[in-house]
């Protein structure tokens, strides 16, 4: 622990026990100076008993002394075994009554362009409940047409660095599970509704990809193709007539010649 427990009832007993200034009470017990000064003209923590920081445990007599005589001296918390871990934070991150109406708007971003958080991670995140943000996954929110989905750093609900850190742990789940979404794929995501909303696009065979503009049927392939294609002219008899050479006809001609 850096400060001691109930700052202001400590800096009230130390106000009124000790000859310490301001600023070394201040900065022992995490206040603002002025609000210590406020303590001692009686406009602050009105009512407020004092706690005997000493008694308690986490003070020692010899670094009050100290301090009283040199004022440049900043008094050092007791060490204390049994605290240590104790200023970690425990439990779902408390969000201000400020900002809890703006978390659903914060869920709503995670859910859609960071779908491999888990619903665990985006609790921590922002300080909600599962089912909240089951509801926002199902759009089944009772608000759902008027959120618009906000980055939860920009509205303060918590750190880049956080944020940054859930997405890799998450990152490294799905790689180990062999499912790992692009930064493309993610980027295309859209929302359920307005996704079922789209036409199917029509797909074309990789084989003629980049061909669209062209048309794929009613134009020949080979220049035979196109002469069986074109209708004959038979507007001059001669051409009518002339019937195309066989095989028969070239075997009689073969027999008549005299030189056989």
């Amino acid at each position: 622990m850096t400060k001691p427990l109930m700052a202001k009832a400590t800096a009230v007993w130390l106000v009124d026990n000790t000859t310490l200034t301001f600023r070394q009470i201040a900065e022992f017990c995490g206040l603002h100076e002025l609000e210590v000064q406020g303590i001692a003209d009686g406009d602050v923590a009105t009512g407020v008993k004092g706690f005997d920081p000493i008694a308690n445990n986490q003070l020692d007599q010899s670094e009050i002394d100290k301090a009283e005589k040199d004022a440049s001296y900043d008094l050092r918390l007791k060490y204390n075994p049994a605290a240590v871990g104790e200023e970690k934070r425990r439990g779902p991150r408390y969000t201000p009554l400020s900002k809890r109406q703006e978390r659903p708007a914060a869920i709503l971003w995670l859910v859609k362009f960071h779908p491999e958080l888990t619903d665990g991670q985006i609790s921590r995140l922002v300080g909600t409940t599962k089912p909240t943000i089951q509801s926002l996954r199902d759009r089944t929110h009772w608000n759902i047409a008027n959120i618009q989905p906000i980055d939860p750093v920009a509205l303060g609900l918590c750190k880049q660095s956080e944020l940054d850190r859930a997405v890799q742990q998450a990152a490294r789940k799905k790689a180990s599970e062999g499912v790992v979404m692009s930064d493309d794929e993610r980027r295309k995501l859209v929302s359920t509704e307005t996704s079922l909303g789209m036409a199917p696009e029509p797909k074309i065979p990789a084989s003629i990809a980049g061909l669209e503009n062209f048309s794929l049927t009613g134009t020949p392939a080979t220049t035979e193709e196109a002469e069986e294609a074109k209708p004959a002219d038979y507007s001059d008899a001669d051409s009518f007539f002339n019937l195309p050479d066989s095989d028969d006809q070239n075997d009689d001609e073969d027999d008549d010649d005299p030189r056989r």
